[in-house]
Order: structure tokens, then sequence, then C-alpha cells
């Protein structure tokens, strides 16, 4: 036992050197994360079989080490799957509870379950939690037939629409906890708006739905396009980077990017303060972007499978006018390529979002038809006569400018029209004094000037 721990935590702190002299990028912080997977996978086969547990019994790694990634200092969650005639057996729970000290002895930070094939079933069912972790699953020790009746059953359990809804309103709850935007001045990494977990869900939600365990596959199915895909892989792997760097910095697992840790792990990128801004602002620009993109991309994913699960992509649609349809609620383009064939018609969503009662958001296909028409908005649209008109009549409606140009901020069209503006989106001030970033006290000025003019807000 003395000889596996000595070897478990050498090789964990080689590969930790390893990766804090390496030079920060994304493929760096994925090998990292790939290698600690399996020198963990190493370590728990050779105590699942000094254990000797019954031959018909199965080792599965879940949840995030069921994806095959660990971040430096993440729990280890595995469940233990014995078969139903000796889950009752008094010397396989021995076994199973010696193999479970055996982990912890040896320095695993492990998360374990001990279940027969119907109490997974049975636990999934009564909790989304359990469901959610046994989804992403990896066989570590015993017979592929064992796990694959496992992963079989435990997928044809899920309800596509009933997790879909419960993942959904999970997601809203943790977003409302974490202040509900991706610009919070200490930022929990993983949980908040723009965080990793935020992508999981899409994943996880994906996965009930049998379309796909991979953004590769997503887009096979026509859920994501392959732009789509780059901007996905590179914004996540970013803020694995982040993360991986973050954990090391502190030395334990710490999600959140706290005043006191910013500074160190933006030194460990290699950030310096200049004149201008502190090194911890660097990094913090740097995960705010990548944050904003997450909350894009999350919301048109979540929509387009939403429609898909539903079977809401022939919900019935009225025109509004030849540009623009109300598909339930929410504001559809007539064509994919309006944006790209007719420009001046991205302002004009904005403005028809204000002025069209019922409508309450952008559908995904509209989301996406902005986040694709990005390169549009070039010198040339911002010097155009036209859209300068748009935006003032935005600017000039009666109601709803604080939701436009919230709106307008959150699909990146805001900072590509107003040049000087996205220089500040994403930018904070390392102080208590400034909540948010810069972008979002801006867009709380422009809400309490309005304010002025609304009888409620007299006082």
């Amino acid at each position: 036992m003395s000889e596996i721990r000595q070897r478990f935590k050498q090789g964990k702190a080689e590969l930790l050197d390893h990766f804090r002299e390496a030079r920060p990028t994304v493929i760096s912080a994925s090998r990292l994360m790939k290698a600690l997977a399996r020198h963990v996978d190493t370590t728990l086969s050779q105590l699942w079989h000094q254990a000797a547990l019954p031959s018909q019994a199965a080792l599965i790694a879940v949840g995030g080490y069921g994806r095959g990634e660990l971040f430096p200092y993440s729990d280890v969650d595995v469940l233990v799957l014995l078969p139903e005639a000796q889950a009752r057996d008094e010397a396989v729970k021995s076994a199973v509870s010696d193999f479970i000290t055996a982990c912890w002895d040896v320095g695993l930070e492990i998360g374990s379950s001990v279940r027969t094939l119907a109490e997974c079933i049975t636990e999934a069912k009564a909790d989304v939690t359990v469901q959610t972790a046994l989804l992403e699953s990896r066989l570590l020790c015993g017979t592929r037939k064992v796990y694959k009746q496992f992963a079989d059953r435990t997928l044809a359990s899920v309800e596509p629409e009933s997790f879909l809804r419960a993942k959904t309103l999970e997601m809203r709850q943790r977003h409302e906890k974490y202040e509900d935007t991706p610009y919070a001045l200490e930022p929990n990494s993983k949980e908040s708006p723009g965080g990793l977990r935020d992508l999981q869900v899409v994943m996880w939600v994906a996965r009930a739905a049998r379309l796909g365990k991979t953004w590769t596959e997503l887009s096979a199915k026509g859920l994501i396009t392959p732009f789509e895909v780059k901007q996905l892989q590179r914004n996540e792997g970013i803020l694995k980077l982040i993360r991986c760097r973050l954990h090391l910095v502190a030395g334990r697992r710490e999600d959140r990017l706290v005043f006191d840790l910013q500074t160190a792990v933006a030194e460990s990128f290699g950030f310096h303060a200049s004149g201008s801004e502190r090194a911890s602002e660097v990094l913090m620009h740097r995960y705010y972007w990548a944050a904003k993109a997450v909350t894009q991309l999350n919301q048109i994913l979540m929509l387009n499978i939403e429609e898909r699960i539903n079977a809401s992509e022939s919900a019935p649609m009225r025109p509004i006018n030849a540009r623009f349809l109300d598909r339930a609620g929410m504001l559809e383009v007539a064509s994919d390529t309006l944006y790209l064939d007719n420009p001046h018609a991205i302002l004009e969503t904005f403005l028809i979002y204000q002025q069209t009662p019922g409508i309450k958001g952008l559908s995904a296909r509209t989301l996406r038809a902005l986040y694709n028409a990005r390169g549009v908005m070039n010198g040339a649209f911002r010097r155009d006569p036209f859209n300068r008109d748009l935006f003032m009549e935005i600017l000039q409606q009666h109601e709803g400018q604080t939701h436009a140009f919230r709106l307008m901020n959150q699909t990146s069209v805001l900072g590509r029209y107003l040049w000087v503006f996205r220089g500040i989106v994403g930018r904070m001030q390392h102080d208590l004094f400034h909540v948010y970033t810069v972008d979002q006290h801006i867009l709380m000025v422009l809400r309490n000037v309005r304010r002025f003019f609304i009888p409620e807000h007299a006082h």
C-alpha cells in the first residue's frame, strides 16, 4: 500500500510540476487533465485488483471524472456496481469498504457510491443530480458486458423532456446564485454564468436526447455550425486553462477567481502590470471575453436542443414584416442569411424587439444569425447614416432601452457598432468599488438616466 501511495503522490507531483513550468496554453491544460485522469485510473485499478471483489462487479468513473479529465484538485467520483446476488453479502461489503478506505489512504479524494443496477435506475429517477452523474461514465475495472448493460439501462431511463426542464431550472437557479452575470468581480470559473458548467449542461441535455456526446457530433446533427464548434472548443479551452492554473496557484480545489488569487494566477500566465492596467486586470479581461462567448453559445444551443426535443421547430409563426417573424413570443429572422444580405436588419432587430408587444427574446435562429454576422459590422457599417438613425431610434424609444441595450451587448452588437464601447467590454478595475465590469456599469448608468423619466422612480 505504501508503494502505491508513493507512486501516486510522486506521479501527480511530476505532472503538476511539468504543467507549472510549461507555457500556459489550452493544449497544455488538456494534456494535464487527461494525464491526471490516466494516472488516477492506474492507481484505482491496482487497488481494485487488490480488493478481490466479485468478477461481476465493476468500477465505473462517473461525473467529471467520467469524462476522462481531471483538474488538479478535483474530486474523483466513482461508482462500485455490484451484482444483485452479492450486494448483501457481508464479505463483499467488507471488500468494498476496504477498497474505499485504501483509496483515501493513498491520497485519492474520492466520492464513492455503491449500488446495484436496479438501485442506480431507482436513484437516477428520483434525483436528477444522480441521473446527470451517471450519464457521463467510463469503465475502469470489471467486465465490459456488465458496464454496457449499466450504460444502456441508465440512458434508457432518462426522459429527455423532463431532464431538459430540470436542468434548465437548475441552471437558472445557479445563475441567480452567482449574481446572474458572467461579469462579477470574483466569478466562479465553474459555476458562474458563462463558466464551464454552462457548457456541461448543454452536453448533458444533448446526451439525454441522444443527439451526441461531443461538439462534433452535435454539429453532424445540425445543432451547431462548424464555426461555432471552433468557438466552443476555443473558449472552453481558455476556461479550463484558467481553472487549472487557479487550482495550481491555490494548492487546493478553488474555482473562484478571488481577489487574493487573481494576481498570482495572472503572473502564472506571464502577465505583467503595465502603466494602464494590473496583471490581474489582463487575466480577468481574458476570462470575461471567454465567459461572454460561452453565455451566447449556451443560449443558442439550449434553445436549439429545446426546439428539437419538444418538436417546436414547426411552432406557428406570425409575420411582423418581410424580415422578421414572431415564433411563439421569440423574434425570428425570416432567413438565415438575413444579416449578411441586409446588414441594416441587425440594428432593426433590437428596434422591433422594443416595439413589438409579446416579444420576450430572440430565437435560436436569430441568435445564431447575429453570432455569425459579426464580420459584417465593420467600419462601413458603423459609418452608415441609416444605421446611425436606427441606433438613435432605439435610444429614443418610449420604453425598453435597458433591455434592448443589454441584449445588444450580450449578442456583441453594441461593441461592434460602437467601437469605443468594445474596448470596455469585460474590462474590470481591481477594487471593491467597481462591482461589475466597465460595460455593465455603463449600462446601469443608461438604466438610471432612463429612470429619471419614469413616474414610479420619481423618488
